[in-house]
């Protein structure tokens, strides 16, 4: 049965331009090993042997692949995206995994169903994000975990986002409308793709009004380890792409 979506929902990973661009991507092609914020996510997750793991945004399914590796005893990879989905589908004949097309703005869950929920840059799409993390905090049993990342607020609110290069060659990220909350449209992979921006005390507040007790918060940047092997990275020490939140039922 086809998914219903929220007339708030922009599902833009299904545009065959956004789908075919993404797949391009490094995180895409290599996975959680592709994607430079992993060993600090990591860090926060508990142990997933015997847990019972919900992955939300579960794209092509990388995370749910390694908690199956690391012997949890149930996965479900939850993603809004068809063509998402089947690509996960098709890479994960493993039968702890199961796959469910929904819509984060209207998601249902069974309540004390899971042990770990994980979101990996997902949640910034969500319009209702208050309804989505009262959703996850029944969902998780006491002292479930949720970790996730999310795009930086700095990153998400100018107007017009992009480095601006001196004429000594320093480059720096403007920061404007930063007070200002709500959508933000940008030209990623595909145009007029909506996000929808939140300060950082927004975000923190929202976790604690839905009942969670925050345990670690991280502005992601790389490390010099990183840095020596991935030269590019540099300007991401310029400002912070992503928040990481670990939280607490």
């Amino acid at each position: 049965m086809r998914e219903t979506l929220s007339r708030m929902t922009q599902n833009i990973y299904d545009d065959p331009a956004f789908f075919d661009g993404y797949s391009r991507l490094n995180r895409s092609v290599h996975g959680l090993d592709g994607a430079p914020e992993w060993p600090a996510l990591r860090s926060m997750l508990p142990v997933p042997r015997g847990l019972r793991v919900l992955d939300l945004g579960c794209g092509y399914g990388w995370f749910c692949r390694w908690a199956a590796q690391q012997g949890a005893a149930t996965i479900e990879g939850v993603d809004v995206s068809e063509r998402m989905l089947e690509r996960a589908q098709n890479m994960s004949p493993d039968a702890s995994i199961t796959w469910r097309r929904a819509d984060l703005e209207t998601l249902d869950l069974p309540e004390a169903a899971f042990d770990l929920v994980y979101s990996s840059l997902a949640f910034h799409y969500v319009a209702q994000l208050p309804t989505l993390l009262r959703t996850i905090h029944r969902a998780l049993v006491p002292g479930g975990k949720l970790v996730f990342s999310i795009e930086h607020p700095i990153y998400m609110a100018p107007r017009a986002p992009g480095f601006r290069t001196d004429e000594t060659g320093h480059k720096s990220w403007p920061l404007d409308s930063y007070q200002k909350e709500g959508p933000r449209v940008t030209n990623w992979l595909a145009p007029g793709v909506v996000k929808q921006h939140r300060t950082v005390g927004t975000l923190v507040n929202t976790l604690i009004d839905s009942g969670f007790t925050l345990t670690r918060l991280i502005e992601w940047g790389p490390t010099q380890a990183q840095l020596d092997a991935m030269p590019d990275l540099a300007e991401e020490c310029e400002r912070p792409m992503m928040l990481l939140i670990g939280a607490q039922r």
